[in-house]
């Protein structure tokens, strides 16, 4: 294939990668063997002085009631009574009808802190961005990456199992979808780029 053809086909993969939300999704499971790839691609994104910083703890079947259930008893905890939204927590009651996985995003911190926290963010980030064109790249098959449902709660670290310097960034939820694909928008990236040539 040539230079300027595979530079065509990520451009088109980037440019076609959309968040799906779970709202969308059309129930039924997305093979194992597809999230395991997805999860590979993420493993080469980019890590300063290789410490590889993602972990991915992988929420399917029975795990996703597991899961959801923490995510609604945390969100009651730390939610004043007079602020809970019921519509809330029935969308936290649809979710294992709806995907087929959930995927909790977590960095792994070194206790040699050996790159600064925010590279090693920066890093998992990166691993998700891997996720999602591997989605793009998938037909019939959509994500999401969420950072709502108790995230950054100590509740929800607790329940991950994280270490005291590790941190959950969100989740990615994966599902079956038919969706159409949006077309994407963005400002034009000259309103965001200075040029210093001199």
């Amino acid at each position: 294939m040539a230079a300027t053809e595979r530079l065509r086909e990520i451009q088109q993969l980037i440019r076609l990668r959309r968040s799906v939300f779970p709202a969308e999704y059309k129930g039924g499971e997305v093979e194992r063997s597809f999230v395991e790839l997805m999860l590979e691609n993420a493993n080469w994104a980019p890590t300063h002085k290789f410490t590889e910083p993602w972990r991915f703890k992988v929420f399917s079947g029975q795990g996703l009631l597991r899961l959801t259930e923490a995510m609604e008893r945390i969100y009651r905890s730390t939610t004043p009574p007079e602020k809970q939204r019921p519509e809330k927590i029935a969308k936290f009651r649809r979710l294992p009808e709806q995907v087929s996985h959930i995927i909790a995003i977590c960095m792994h911190r070194s206790e040699r802190e050996t790159v600064p926290e925010v590279e090693e963010i920066a890093a998992v980030a990166c691993a998700v961005q891997n996720m999602h064109l591997t989605v793009a790249a998938h037909e019939g098959v959509d994500g999401y990456w969420s950072s709502g449902a108790g995230t950054y709660s100590d509740g929800m670290k607790d329940f991950l199992s994280l270490g005291p310097m590790d941190r959950c960034l969100g989740f990615f939820y994966l599902g079956r979808s038919d969706a159409p694909r949006r077309t994407g928008k963005r400002r034009p990236i000259a309103e965001k780029v200075e040029w210093i040539e001199s």
